[in-house]
């Protein structure tokens, strides 16, 4: 997969349960790893960089309560 999410990723996603599913947990390793990252920063106590760590938190949430939704449902669905 590459870095950035095509139109054709998101039409497969929509499409293939088990893509979907793949997609969603690498973009939420990906995120967790850019939040990790930017918390390491020193002297990164801005308003904005404290605003973007928990919008980034938030859509971790948001993405590990689909993975696990779609998990508890019997496996992934399509979109």
């Amino acid at each position: 997969m590459s870095d950035l999410v095509s139109e054709n990723d998101l039409d497969r996603a929509r499409k293939d349960p088990e893509f979907r599913q793949q997609l969603l947990a690498h973009n939420l390793e990906r995120l967790l790893e850019a939040l990790n990252d930017m918390r390491k920063v020193p002297d990164n106590n801005s308003p904005d960089a404290a605003r973007q760590i928990r919008e980034g938190v938030d859509l971790a949430v948001k993405l590990a309560e689909r993975l696990q939704r779609d998990n508890r449902s019997g496996g992934p669905r399509a979109a």
